[in-house]
This record gives C-alpha cells, structure tokens and sequence, in this order.
C-alpha cells in the first residue's frame, strides 16, 4: 500500500503560546522616557505618555495594560530605571503580551542590554515593537535590526558622553564652577550662575568649623546636629561622621575650587572614580564668596592632620584633650571632676591617664584647669614682649621651607629615570616574545628591572612626602603668624581661640613646671 502522510495543523503559536484558534485581545504597554528633568524635556515626558495611552486605545484588538515611565534617567543602563524594570518583570510574569516605545534608543542605547531584555522577552512571547524603525521583535528579521540600531545608539550614546565630557574640561578651564547644589551645604545658584551664598546653611557650616576646633571629634559634631534635627546636605534626619568630615576638608567654603575631583571611566556603566592624575584638575583661586575665611579653613586642615598624628589616642573631651602631655610616660592628660556633687567645692582637674597603670606610678602631678588657663597666658605674653623678632624669625624660616630646588630637581630626574627603565622593561619583554633567549637570563634582566623601579618609585614616594611635610610646617608658621600678628595686644585672661590656634602641646614634669610648644616651634617653660 502507498505511504499516507496527514498533516496535522498547530494548535499553539510557539512565539505567544497562546492557541491558534481563539481570538483575544493582547495586552499591550507603552514605554516613556527622559534622560534628563529639565521644563523642556517635562514637556516632552508628558506628550509620551499621552501618546502612548491614545495609541494603545485605537487599537480594538489591544487591551490597555499601563504606560511605565521613567524620567530624569539615562538609557545607557538599565539597573537604575526603575519604571523599565517593573515593565520587564511584569512581562516576564505574564501580565503583558506586547510593549510599544518610540524608538531603539528610548528602550536602552546599550547593544547588551538591548538584545538580553529582547531574548528574555522573546522567550516568555512578548513582543516589543519599536514604531520609530518599524520592527517588531518576534519579526525573523527583528533581531537583526535591533543590533543595527542599538550600536548605532551605543555609538551616539558614546558620542555625546565625549561632547559633554569636552565641554565639562572647557568650562573647568575657564575657571566656571559648578556645584551640586541640591546636595551641598551653603550655596545655592545665584542669579549670575556662580555660587552664592544661603545665610542659615553658612551658619551650619560656621557651627561645624568652630565645633571641631573647639576639640569636638567628627562623630560628636554628627550626634549634635542630629539631636538638633538639622538635615544633612542630602536631606536626611541622620547626619554620619563622613559627611561632616567632607564639609570640613572642601575647599569651596573658603572660596576656592578644585574641578575634576573625579571622573566617569565607561560612559555605559557610569561608573566613576577618583582622579589620581589619569585626567587634568583645574584650581581656581578666590572663585565665589567664602564662607568660612582661608587662614581659619587652613587652621582647620592643620588640626585634622595634627588628630591623625595622634591617632585613636585622640580624645574629643573639650579643648584642653589631647593636648597635655606627661614627660614621664609620654601619655595624655585625662579630665577628672572633684566634688561632682557639691557645687562649691566641685572642680576640673588633669591627671596622666596611665598613672595609676602597672607597677610603676607616673610622679607627674595633677593640673587644675584654673592653672593651666593662668600659665599659658603668662607663657602667650612672654612670647608677646618679643613679638617682632619671632614673625621676623618666622618670615625666615618659611623662606627657607619654600625653596625646593634640590627636591624638585632629584624629583625630576626620578621621572627620567622611571620612563628610561619602564622602555627598557618593555623592549625586555618584546625581545623574549620574538627572539629564543636563556630564560634564567630574561628573568634576572626582567627582575633586575622591577626592582631598579620599585627603589625608584619609593625614592619618587619618599621625596614627595618631604615636601608634604615642609607644606605642612609652612601652613602652620602662616597660620600662627596670622593669628599672632592680629592680636593687637597682650592677654589678660584665658582666650580659647588663640589657645586652639597657637598651642601644639603642654607638657606636664614631674616639678610641677609646664613646657608649652607652640605650632611655631617656640618652647616655652613656665
């Protein structure tokens, strides 16, 4: 008998699963879209979205889903769309069977994430249909064309992140600065476009620089704003010790501006990173009205590198903390309270904090507050009587930590000899991958080289921190002369400021006598 052969037709359509014989509406959703929250673009979200719905309406086969949005984001990622990503999920669990957006790259202007949401999509049989190029993916030829136009969009993404970038450096180097407002402290954009200034935020930041040089640690400044119920920069109720610190070490607020701080390494991911040299920073001096003077904001970047000397064994306990020292142990001076209870007799007294530690006792004796107040005024007038001498000594010294002939020289010639070994290290290299060599001999070459670097580099890293430290010592004599000079006259009782602006340390000897060191480097026993 002959061979017979029926056909037998399909009942499901593979790419929707849904069976060929019924007829139902599909569920379709729009997708909207802005990559920034400007008036003009506002307009343009909203014309989306009205669109969209009117679109999907007309259609008497389409059941209307939603239109999800998202405003204000870039296309370039998917993982901070939030509206996108509901769509997605919604798609995935079934509640959509076709979405609808303007073009390829309103939907990502990533080639990646285009053509991965696509599949996942495909898989589950849900459509998208870009109207702009007119492709519907579950179309034979819609993948195709999909990768077509999302590297186009990839390649103009990279276009404009490279005009932007262009135009950012051009404004850095006419010294125009830009703050994020929204999330700083002080300023605001004044009517002329530079920064100016919000009296009530000012008056946080003062607070922040007058707490901290009043001994406060940076934690402890965090804790009294919050308690206070000021807001962050961001916005928030809770304020973090990061935070203060940041305001603390801007050099904005005293009306200066470093631009390109950091950088965007990959225009897709956004992902960005400090600058460490890899692109050009821009310093511009006296760029918008200071909150806080220079000398003071110099002052204060004296004393954060003065608590990191100290370390952990930094206490925050009022002025007098961390600055007392004992000359027998080498410790600090704690406070202890006397008579806590009684009003009359209660009093402040400093003691080492270690005396009573171990089998040995400090002999050093305990201060009073009263007495170190008295002496360190007796030891400031001292210094008073033979104030012209001592900036004209000062004056002196700074001249002579501001020549660094020799070490700019040697840092120099350093350099040289970095690039010299970095090209012989590489041609090294190029030679063992082309020519047949003893590789015992390559390797005690390749070696010989890594280490000539590593000592160079070292010396480069050794010579670098000397001249960090002679700017220290220089910033310190200049904010001790500043502060020096403008007290026009000897003091008759305690003054904190100048004790927090001149004092490095008291040191505490067993006879009772206190050694006060001023930032200047004067010594002083009284």
């Amino acid at each position: 008998m002959a061979r017979a052969v029926t056909i037998i037709p399909p009942t499901i359509n593979p790419l929707t699963k849904m069976p060929t014989a019924t007829v139902s509406k599909r569920r379709v959703a729009g997708y909207a879209r802005v990559s920034t929250d400007s008036d003009e673009q506002f307009t343009s979200y909203e014309a989306q979205i009205d669109y969209y719905t009117q679109f999907i309406m007309r259609h008497s086969d389409w059941e209307f889903v939603k239109v999800y949005t998202d405003e204000g984001i870039s296309g370039t990622n998917t993982k901070r769309r939030e509206g996108f990503n509901q769509m997605i999920a919604d798609a995935l669990d079934g509640k959509i069977d076709l979405i609808v957006t303007k073009s390829v790259s309103r939907f990502a202007r990533n080639t990646v994430d285009s053509l991965v949401t696509v599949r996942k999509l495909k898989d589950k049989g849900v459509e998208v249909f870009f109207e702009k190029e007119n492709i519907y993916t579950l179309d034979s030829k819609g993948e195709l064309l999909i990768t077509i136009m999302s590297s186009l969009a990839q390649e103009e993404s990279r276009s404009i992140s490279e005009n932007v970038t262009w135009g950012q450096r051009k404004r850095f180097a006419d010294g125009k600065v830009m703050l994020p407002y929204k999330r700083f402290l002080g300023y605001r954009k004044g009517a002329d476009g530079f920064p100016e200034i919000v009296p009530e935020e000012a008056e946080i930041v003062r607070r922040i620089y007058r707490r901290y040089m009043s001994g406060q640690t940076t934690c402890a400044i965090a804790a009294e704003l919050t308690a206070d119920g000021i807001p962050t920069p961001g916005g928030k109720a809770t304020w973090q010790a990061s935070t203060v610190e940041s305001i603390l070490t801007n050099e904005k607020y005293k009306g200066d501006a470093l631009l390109q701080k950091c950088f965007t390494t990959d225009f897709l991911t956004k992902k960005k990173k400090v600058n460490e040299g890899e692109v050009p920073q821009y310093y511009v001096e006296h760029s918008h009205e200071a909150i806080i003077p220079p000398n003071e904001w110099e002052d204060v970047q004296t004393e954060i590198q003065r608590r990191k000397r100290i370390g952990r064994k930094y206490s925050g306990n009022g002025i007098f903390a961390s600055r007392i020292v004992c000359a027998e142990c080498g410790s600090f001076f704690g406070a202890k309270v006397w008579h806590s209870n009684n009003e009359k007799y209660r009093k402040t007294i400093w003691r080492c904090n270690h005396k009573f530690d171990g089998e040995h006792r400090c002999q050093t004796p305990f201060v009073e507050e009263t007495t170190l107040k008295d002496k360190f005024v007796t030891a400031f007038n001292t210094l008073w009587d033979t104030r012209a001498e001592i900036i004209e000594s000062l004056h002196f010294a700074q001249m002579l930590l501001t020549d660094s002939t020799a070490i700019d020289t040697e840092l120099e010639e350093l350099s040289a000899e970095l690039e010299i070994i970095v090209e012989l290290t590489r041609k090294c290299i190029e030679e063992n991958s082309t020519l047949a060599q003893d590789q015992n001999e390559y390797t005690a070459r390749y070696n010989g080289y890594v280490e000539r670097y590593e000592s160079t580099q070292a010396r480069i890293q050794e010579l670098q921190k000397q001249r960090a430290e002679r700017q220290e010592k220089y910033d310190g004599i200049e904010s001790f002369i500043t502060t020096f000079a403008s007290q026009n006259k000897s003091l008759t009782e305690f003054d904190e400021g100048i004790w927090c602006l001149l004092l490095e340390t008291v040191t505490v000897h067993t006879s009772g006598d206190l050694e006060f060191r001023f930032k200047d480097g004067s010594v002083l026993k009284i």
